[in-house]
């Protein structure tokens, strides 16, 4: 295959509104995808920046994984699964998680990626803060607008 031909179907790949493309020729199958960072229509851009309901009685003196205080509820920052798919932690099987409860992050941090459709989703942190609770366990399914980290905003 013709390697000007290669980069003339990358470049329309990277262009367009396609996300990946295959094409077998002369028995070379080659495969092009686009990488999606932080997917998130419009409709969900809104409901992702919440708050969560204040701290029950029952929740008062709690503490986190590392033993410290957990703030109280109402100023915890959600970061909720703008699409359906299996939650994953880190990008490989082998490699360390994006993200510790503890660990502070920036805005545009990557949290996690979500696999839907054969595509890794990054999902990128929309506040700075700390990680105070990670709500969904490593290669488990997620709905769509699901709770999956509490951010404490720095």
């Amino acid at each position: 295959m013709d390697l000007n031909l290669i980069k003339k179907l990358v470049k329309i790949i990277d262009t367009s509104g396609v996300t990946d493309l295959e094409i077998e020729e002369n028995g070379l199958k080659i495969k092009i995808a686009k990488k999606i960072r932080n997917f998130k229509p419009a409709a969900v851009q809104e409901t992702t920046v919440q708050t969560v309901a204040a701290v029950t009685p029952e929740q008062a003196g709690k503490t986190d994984e590392l033993g410290a205080p957990v703030e109280e509820a109402s100023t915890l920052h959600e970061i909720k699964s703008p699409i359906v798919g299996t939650f994953y932690r880190a990008p490989a099987p082998d490699a360390d998680a994006y993200v510790q409860v503890g660990d502070t992050v920036s805005q545009g941090t990557v949290l996690c990626i979500i696999e839907a459709m054969k595509l890794m989703n990054e999902i990128e942190s929309d506040v700075s803060g700390k990680v105070v609770k990670i709500l969904v366990e490593n290669g488990k399914p997620v709905e769509y607008n699901q709770p999956l980290f509490l951010i404490q905003p720095t």
